[in-house]
């Protein structure tokens, strides 16, 4: 089910920035026509957004996000994975916590319209709520696939041991 979810996942992240493209492309040849199309830009922007969160998520999968881990390193396998296990404890409660805050803006915005689109604001907030819940669920299964392997020295939650090795195109 989870390489089900992964594929779906990377075929809509696929279809928005080739979207993103298209419509970027086309509204600068109809702005250089002098037909402006004013409402592909907001639709764009909306979008790229939800790409982000798309970005997001495979990147926690894959343990690809950015980290400073210069003194985490000088730590014990042992240390470094109770270290993870606290912090992914954190990032979770945040998860939640925005997912709430922003799952109540969505509702709130219900009626503001998102630029000249004619689309409602809620669009672009329903990402944040949507995108807490595809990142907390990568993390959740990160924590599934190292707690059992916690003894082994090799596998950590969000961190890449040195035998791991990034999968050009892991779906």
């Amino acid at each position: 089910m989870f390489k089900f979810l992964k594929q779906l996942e990377f075929a809509l992240a696929s279809a928005l920035l080739g979207l993103i493209v298209i419509l970027v492309f086309i509204a600068a040849i109809m702005r250089f026509f002098g037909h402006p199309l004013i409402w592909s830009v907001d639709l764009a922007q909306l979008l790229f957004i939800w790409l982000c969160f798309f970005g997001a998520t495979k990147a926690m999968r894959e343990k690809s996000h950015i980290g400073i881990d210069y003194l985490v390193r000088r730590l014990s396998r042992r240390h470094q994975f109770a270290l993870e296990c606290l912090i992914s404890a954190v990032i979770l409660v945040f998860l939640v916590l925005l997912a709430v805050e922003g799952y109540k803006l969505t509702l709130l915005n219900r009626q503001r319209l998102f630029g000249d689109s004619g689309l409602s604001y809620a669009w672009v907030t329903a990402a944040v709520p949507v995108g807490c819940a595809m990142i907390g669920a990568a993390l959740i299964g990160n924590l599934a696939k190292a707690w059992p392997r916690r003894g082994d020295g090799h596998t950590l939650v969000y961190s890449r041991s040195e035998t791991e090795t990034p999968v050009a195109m892991d779906l």
